[in-house]
């Protein structure tokens, strides 16, 4: 009787265990269902989602109890073995889950459903899911000014993995202000031009889609025109906006619709730059002679930093080139300034062409050196020399068809005030320096030694020189071949 009793009692647990297995089975279909709702769910917020408590079932840690019920199962070869998501607490005969086992496996199902709501929304910076859904967006060009008499910015582009530059400093103001609906590589983001540390701009242009406060009718048309023709008060306010959160030496001073097909750099139809200095005892006639000398197109490779990778053609047209007073003085000395125009410009051209200029300015070089540069046949590589400072150059305009910025009043008016108050300040700090100068007395310099060569002088053309464009490029695919 007694054995026949064990046998009851044996069949009786095996009766328990296919129902809890079939249970388990239930449970983890359960699960898998509400896994599967849940990253597809687009909800923005977890609480928002109501999970069963079954979902803490594949979370549970592996009791003893339950590795005996599994090999159990197992031996008897009745179920297959089970995962982890076994739960012997859903017996209530066997050893139940203590309180803290089962918040502590709740608070690991909460993490794991919070993790995979990250990844469900991962976004790239600067880029908001719902905002590409309820915003409509656009197509712009704004144009930039920036100063870079203070060196903060590492020039303006971002490429050199410097920071800050003018282009990180302008996008952190987009994604500030929720303008941007893409990163950079998807919103057709494009540059005018590629300043380097130290130089300022007035003129600077970017193309970009934006977020629009239009929705439809604010789409652009092939040629850059708002389909709500002129009324541009309808549209958000990008420069006003921009300049609330921009630093105060970087401005927006302007925007244009423009057609999906412009491009910042490459339908600019032309570039001014400006470059200031003192005259002191320069010849501004031989400059004037060498100037001419510019005008027209003609291979710079030797008026340039030599980008072999990059660059295969060196030929560049400059349209004018001038040198004039800017009516300023002080102490006996008047301020001055180049203005170079030109479709295009190479790498470090604008100011290379300057410290040439200079040399010739102090007598260093005749007018007719530039000649003789520009002729790469009589001069293939490039005599070694210092490139002119980059403090004083100004990227002043850039030319395009059909692109007409315009600004509000209101943020015209603060604009105004701005760079009024920069100016004031400004000229605050040189009364200073001004008043320094009072305060010291300093020997006169002798006529005699104006304009005097100094004695280390070698002209250009008896100086060491670069390795030629042929050369770099040998350079430069030989390196490629070895790599490979």
């Amino acid at each position: 009787m007694g054995t026949l009793d064990g046998e009851d009692l044996v069949s009786e647990l095996r009766s328990q265990l296919l129902s809890l297995a079939r249970r388990v089975e239930e449970l983890e279909k359960e699960n898998e269902r509400l896994r599967s709702r849940f990253s597809s769910c687009s909800c923005s917020k977890a609480e928002d989602l109501t999970f069963s408590t079954d979902i803490s079932v594949s979370f549970e840690p592996m009791t003893p109890e339950t590795k005996q019920c599994k090999e159990f199962l197992a031996n008897q070869k009745m179920v297959p073995i089970i995962g982890s998501s076994f739960d012997p607490s859903l017996t209530c005969s066997t050893n139940p889950l203590k309180e803290d086992e089962a918040n502590a496996a709740d608070n690991l199902c909460m993490e794991n459903s919070a993790e995979v709501s990250m990844l469900e929304k991962t976004e790239e910076p600067g880029y908001h899911l719902r905002s590409v859904h309820q915003y409509a967006r656009r197509y712009v060009a704004l144009k930039i000014m920036y100063f870079g008499q203070s060196q903060r910015f590492y020039g303006f582009a971002s490429e050199a993995q410097m920071d800050p530059t003018v282009e990180s400093e302008i996008f952190r103001a987009l994604e500030r202000t929720k303008l941007l609906v893409a990163n950079k590589e998807k919103s057709q983001y494009s540059r005018c031009g590629r300043t380097d540390k130290g130089v300022s701009s007035t003129g600077q242009v970017i193309a970009i889609y934006l977020r629009s406060k239009v929705k439809g009718n604010g789409r652009n048309n092939e040629n850059g025109k708002s389909r709500f023709g002129e009324n541009y008060e309808e549209e958000i306010d990008y420069v006003r906006v921009l300049n609330r959160v921009l630093p105060k030496d970087i401005r927006v001073i302007g925007w244009c619709p423009a057609s999906a097909n412009f491009h910042a750099r490459f339908s600019c139809l032309g570039r001014e730059y400006k470059y200031l200095f003192w005259r002191g005892s320069l010849d501004i006639s031989a400059m004037q002679k060498a100037v001419k000398k510019f005008i027209g197109e003609h291979d710079f490779r030797n008026f340039c930093k030599m980008d072999a990778a990059n660059v295969n053609n060196y030929t560049r047209k400059i349209t004018a080139f001038e040198i004039s007073s800017c009516s300023k003085r002080f102490d006996e000395n008047e301020l001055c300034a180049m203005t170079i125009k030109g479709s295009a410009f190479l790498w470090h051209q604008v100011r290379c062409m300057v410290a040439v200029l200079f040399m010739i300015g102090q007598g260093f070089e005749p007018p007719e050196v530039v000649d003789v540069l520009l002729d790469i046949n009589k001069t293939p590589r490039k005599p070694q020399y210092n490139m002119a400072s980059d403090l004083p150059l100004i990227l002043r305009s850039c030319e395009f068809e059909d692109i007409n910025f315009i600004c509000s009043s209101d943020a015209s008016r603060a604009l105004h005030e701005h760079l009024k108050n920069e100016f004031q300040t400004h000229m605050l700090q040189a009364a200073i320096f001004n008043e320094a100068l009072e305060c010291m007395s300093f020997p006169e310099a002798s006529s005699q030694n104006l304009g005097k060569k100094p004695k280390g002088h070698v002209p250009l053309m008896m100086r060491p020189t670069e390795p030629s464009f042929e050369e770099r490029l040998a350079k430069f695919n030989m390196k490629g071949s070895l790599k490979s």
